[in-house]
């Protein structure tokens, strides 16, 4: 991956964002300036209540910045509106959830079978979709399972099939392994990596999950509501725990 201007995807350029809580202004980004590349994996990495959620959402366009421009593909989100918002996170942008988010009622084929009928498909080429990227992620055997039927590991393999289904430019992860234990977790960041070196998707991490170090190629490091660094994978000092395979600094 080279990393220029010809292959910039997001943009974030002087964002600031302020709340309202209990009569004060809490500014939660402060002047933010960074590029994403395509077929890039980008971890967000900082303690709670650093902005890291916050950035994420910005460029999730789950939000907008107060200040400042947020632009993918050339595109600023903030000046779409909330219905072409809705078309572009629903056609260029794969949401993964640490809760995994899946309708309970209804079996991996059909959540995610969801997001390719809202996006006017027919229910059979949207339902073939969905066994295409569930076969994808190693599911092929469980299309007719319920979240309830299946294991959390699964389940967040159905949430990352989901996230696929109308071929994102971005996946955007948020605490991915969160819920999981050690070696499932290694297996979702397996997934992830093998989506961006196998087919060229964006995937941006929000994580405190050392693990995510070893696939990224940049991590963003958020402190008090700005950018404290931005260091490419080969600058990261990291060194692996004798017990638990946590990584240390």
């Amino acid at each position: 991956m080279s990393n220029d201007s010809n292959n910039t995807l997001v943009k974030v350029r002087g964002v600031d964002k302020e709340f309202r809580m209990h009569g004060l202004t809490v500014k939660a980004l402060k002047d933010i300036n960074m590029d994403i590349f395509q077929g890039e994996y980008l971890s967000v990495m900082g303690p709670s209540g650093s902005g890291k959620s916050t950035l994420f959402n910005m460029i999730g366009a789950l939000d907008k910045p107060s200040t400042g421009e947020v632009s993918i593909g050339g595109i600023d989100l903030a000046r779409l509106s909330s219905g072409q918002l809705s078309f572009f996170r629903n056609n260029y942008i794969g949401y993964v959830f640490q809760s995994f988010n899946l309708l309970p009622s209804l079996t991996a084929l059909r959540n995610v079978a969801l997001p390719v009928l809202f996006s006017g498909k027919s229910p059979k080429e949207a339902e073939e979709r969905a066994a295409e990227v569930l076969t994808q992620v190693g599911l092929g055997e469980r299309l007719n399972h319920r979240p309830d039927e299946l294991s959390g590991g699964q389940q967040q393999r159905v949430a990352i099939a989901r996230a696929l289904a109308n071929h994102p430019m971005i996946i955007l992860a948020d605490e991915p392994t969160g819920n999981l234990d050690l070696h499932t977790g290694e297996q979702i960041i397996e997934i992830l990596f093998t989506l961006v070196k196998e087919h060229g998707v964006t995937v941006i991490t929000a994580t405190h999950d050392h693990k995510m170090l070893a696939s990224s190629d940049r991590v963003v490091w958020i402190t008090d509501g700005s950018i404290a660094r931005i260091e490419k994978r080969a600058d990261l000092n990291i060194k692996v725990g004798s017990i638990d395979g946590s990584s240390t600094f």
